[in-house]
């Protein structure tokens, strides 16, 4: 059969121009943009973050008042109380015409908010009524809340909060608030914030909602119940250990008023034991022999 020179060969040979790479595009001006848009982004987000949320920023005094005032968001009036008691401590007259807001925040409903402004009105003991307020929030709800009060009441002379100082050194015993199962639960020795969550659990009344076991106080898991085990309300589910500057601040205050009594909570301190920081243990030892010494 005759070839036909019309005929189309099956693989044709590969032309010249077909060895050549295809020419690469450049980004247009638009790409350009968006690309360096997206990186700044990316930089600026996490900076937006830590300046909104860092205490340290400092305040005008048109802030500090209207940060006070902000109901919708209590970290603004934290912000503004830890900014007003540095004013406190460095002994700056003029913060003294927030003071009565002080006395008002302690009845917030934000449990951080009274926490914070227990230990600011411990800044200045010639407040006018901040000594009669830290002796009320001593019956607050929060234990560490009644926490930070007794501590400033010492700054008044004020041994008031004793009882509510040592409760500082215990752990916190957590029961479970109703019958059901451990759906899940975190690590024991996992370092915790205060109102972190423990542990998960699923009511034995299937239609309720699953409760989240939050710890009331900043500290270290000693123990936790584990997944899949059944618990009776009230039975413990987890016990949290106090975080180690709780501990010394507790500590510290004890030096000035502990007493005898006082000593089998400080002991367990004393010991050599990798979680108890040298200053910790330190403090322990140094606040048993001024209680010794005061001999009461």
């Amino acid at each position: 059969m005759p070839i036909d020179s019309n005929m189309v060969h099956p693989n044709p040979a590969p032309s010249e121009e077909a060895h050549q790479p295809a020419a690469k595009r450049g980004m247009s001006r638009k790409q350009k943009i968006l690309f360096f848009a997206t990186g700044w982004l990316i930089v600026l987000m996490p900076f937006l973050f830590w300046w909104n949320t860092w205490f340290g920023r400092q305040l005008s005094n048109q802030q500090l008042n209207e940060y006070l005032h902000d109901g919708k968001k209590p970290r603004h009036i934290q912000h503004a109380l830890v900014q007003l008691g540095e004013r406190m401590s460095r002994h700056d007259a003029a913060a003294k015409q927030w003071y009565p807001e002080l006395t008002r925040l302690a009845g917030d409903p934000v449990e951080e908010v009274r926490n914070t402004d227990a230990w600011v009105m411990g800044q200045d003991t010639s407040g006018t009524g901040f000594h009669e307020t830290l002796l009320k929030m001593l019956q607050d709800s929060s234990p560490m809340v009644r926490g930070n009060a007794a501590l400033s009441l010492v700054r008044f002379g004020d041994a008031s909060g004793r009882p509510q100082i040592v409760a500082l050194l215990q752990p916190a015993q957590i029961a479970a608030p109703v019958a059901g199962r451990v759906v899940d639960a975190d690590q024991p020795g996992t370092a915790i914030r205060q109102g972190g969550l423990v542990a998960k659990l699923q009511p034995a009344d299937a239609s309720q909602h699953i409760v989240e076991i939050r710890s009331p106080i900043p500290g270290r898991i000693r123990s936790v119940t584990q997944t899949g085990a059944s618990v009776s309300a009230g039975t413990e589910i987890a016990v949290v250990d106090p975080a180690s500057e709780q501990v010394w601040e507790a500590l510290r205050a004890l030096y000035l008023i502990g007493q005898l009594d006082d000593l089998p909570a400080i002991r367990p301190y004393e010991r050599e034991l990798p979680e108890i920081p040298d200053h910790v243990r330190q403090q322990a030892m140094e606040t048993e022999r001024a209680i010794r010494a005061r001999g009461k």
